[in-house]
Formats: structure tokens, C-alpha cells, sequence
């Protein structure tokens, strides 16, 4: 069994025995197509050589979790916790190019802040500074086009390797290592036959959008906790969340013929609108999204 055939798996086992989150099957007809997956060209460095994009791409993806913590970064006008964090790593990269294995390995929160214009002293500066020592361990001397060499054109064998990595082992979802290889197709410097045996990234928005589209209904004690702000603890409730959410875009994905990594795109797209931001969704403290 591969790594996508695990995420399936696991993820239609605990729908099946949820408790707290139901999906219901018949109001997937809300869901309407949208754009088509793209990287945005101004807030991601996309412009560089192929080697520095696909290290600006997987530098992201390292640091590309903390939505539990986003309520409390300082973001850039219009723009929200990860797109905030994407482009100040992009004017990072312009203005001095990737960092290197060694100078990963020896990061710290104090310059992770800076980078990402956020204080030094909050939490999320330390997770990000072990996300990228781990990064600069995982690396070696490898380069990151190595890495993405050495998994022969499978996406999912890509997400395989990067799993190595402490933050990138999402056990039952593996959110981040599924989005390297997307995230690398999409900037055009990678081509992988296996693409669309990606799940959706399983994250906090996607099944946000699902619930406010009916498609997910959370038991009335979980419904109160989130759209009351507080915090959701790691543990079954967050778990069936993400859980219900890849099984219902499974569902989804098939019953309107397209990859569940574009019907991700379209429900992380329809989350920026009003209506959706305007409903609590769920907040974890966690490294895995």
C-alpha cells in the first residue's frame, strides 16, 4: 500500500466510525468548479532558476503549517497567515537567494523572525527555525533538485522521502508531503506520472468550507466549541475534522471527474470569500498544517 492508498484508507476508516463530524453525501452538489490550480506569481518566488525555485518551494512547504498560531502573526496587508509567511520568504530568496544545507542547520527563531517580519520571541519562530534544521539534516549534501530526482518522477514517492522528516510525518494524512510535489508541478519545474493520485491537502480551510457547504455536520458540542474560537486540542475530534474531509472530496472528486489535488485548489479558493471567513473554522496548535 502506497502513501495516498494509506491516507484513503485510514481516512474512510475513521469516517466510517466518526463520531463528532457526518458527512453528508447528497450536499455535495453545492460545490461548484473554480479556478485552476496556480501558484501566485507575486507572493511566491517563482522567477528564479530551477534549483532556486524548487528550494524556495520546499522551504515553504517546511514552514508551510501553524494556522493554529496564524490569528496571532503580523500579516501583510490583505493577506492571510500563509500567504503573509510565503512572501516574505520570497523577498528573502530575491534578495539573497536559498539557504544553503549547512546555513539551514544553524537557524534560529531570532532569524526566522526577522525574515518573516514577525516576533522573535512567539512560538511559531522556534517551530519554523526546527522545521528548517530538520530540513538542513534531510538535505545533507543533497540538493533539493537531488531529492526530487532521487523519487523518479512519482509524486508519491517524493512525499515518501520527505517523511523522513519529523514535521513532515502527518501520520494518516501527510498534508505537507502530498503538497511538495503539487506545489513543484504547479511552478513547471517538475513532471510526475503519478500527480493525481494525490488526496486533498488536509488542512483546517478545506473542511471549514465543506461545512459551511453542508457537505460536513459537526455534532453540536464540537459546533460550539469552534464558533466560539476557542482553541480544538490535538485528539479525536480534530482528527475526524481532517478525517471526513479527505473521504467526503474522495466522494467529491469522483462524482465530478476530476483529481482530488483540483478540487482541493477550488475549496481552498472558495475559503477566501466573505461568507467563509466570516464562520469561526477550527484551531489546532499543530506542525502538520
Amino acid at each position: 500500500m502506497g502513501l495516498c492508498d494509506e491516507v484513503r484508507a485510514h481516512c474512510s476508516r475513521v469516517a466510517a466510525r466518526a463520531r463528532w463530524v457526518e458527512i453528508d453525501a447528497d450536499a455535495a452538489g453545492n460545490i461548484e468548479p473554480g479556478p485552476p490550480p496556480a501558484l501566485d506569481p507575486e507572493r511566491h518566488f517563482l522567477e528564479g532558476s530551477r534549483g532556486d525555485v524548487a528550494s524556495y518551494l520546499v522551504t515553504l512547504d517546511a514552514i508551510n503549517f501553524g494556522s493554529g498560531w496564524f490569528p496571532t502573526l503580523r500579516k501583510r496587508a490583505g493577506c492571510s497567515g500563509y500567504y503573509t509567511v510565503a512572501w516574505a520568504l520570497a523577498d528573502r530568496f530575491r534578495a539573497d537567494g536559498p539557504w544553503n544545507a549547512r546555513e539551514l542547520r544553524a537557524l534560529s527563531a531570532n532569524e526566522i523572525g526577522r525574515v518573516l517580519g514577525q516576533d522573535r520571541g512567539h512560538p511559531l519562530m522556534e517551530l519554523y527555525a526546527r522545521a528548517l534544521r530538520d530540513l538542513g539534516d534531510f538535505l545533507g549534501d543533497r540538493s533539493t533538485l537531488d531529492v526530487v530526482d532521487a523519487a523518479g518522477g512519482s509524486a508519491e514517492q517524493l512525499a515518501e522521502l520527505l517523511r523522513a522528516m519529523p514535521f513532515f510525518d502527518d501520520r494518516g494524512y501527510y498534508k505537507r508531503a502530498q503538497i511538495v510535489p503539487n506545489d513543484l508541478s504547479l511552478a513547471g519545474i517538475a513532471d510526475f506520472r503519478d500527480l493525481d493520485r494525490l488526496t486533498i491537502f488536509a488542512d483546517n480551510l478545506v473542511p471549514h468550507v465543506l461545512r459551511v457547504d453542508g457537505v460536513l455536520r459537526y455534532h453540536a458540542e464540537l459546533a460550539a466549541h469552534i464558533d466560539a474560537n476557542r482553541l480544538l486540542p490535538p485528539g479525536d475530534q480534530e482528527r475526524e475534522i481532517r478525517a471526513c474531509a479527505v473521504h467526503a472530496s474522495e466522494l467529491i472528486a469522483a462524482s465530478m471527474g476530476v483529481a482530488p489535488r483540483t478540487l482541493d485548489t477550488w475549496l481552498w479558493t472558495r475559503g477566501q470569500a466573505a461568507r467563509y471567513k466570516a464562520i469561526p473554522r477550527h484551531r489546532t496548535r499543530t506542525v502538520y498544517y
